[in-house]
């Protein structure tokens, strides 16, 4: 990738929903990339999970 970031894991669609990924960063970080449409989030971009 141009940014040297290193894709671990193609998106996929998990069984629980929404699409998920796995990149490294530069330095060798894994990341998960998340998003499910059934996330509500607060005003600050936070995602409220009910409990």
């Amino acid at each position: 990738m141009a940014s040297g970031a290193q894709l671990l894991r193609a998106p996929d669609a998990p069984p629980h929903g929404g699409y998920r990924g796995y990149v490294a960063d530069p330095d060798g970080n894994a990341w998960e990339i998340a998003w499910n449409p059934a996330w509500r989030m607060d005003e600050a971009g936070h995602a409220i999970f009910a409990l």
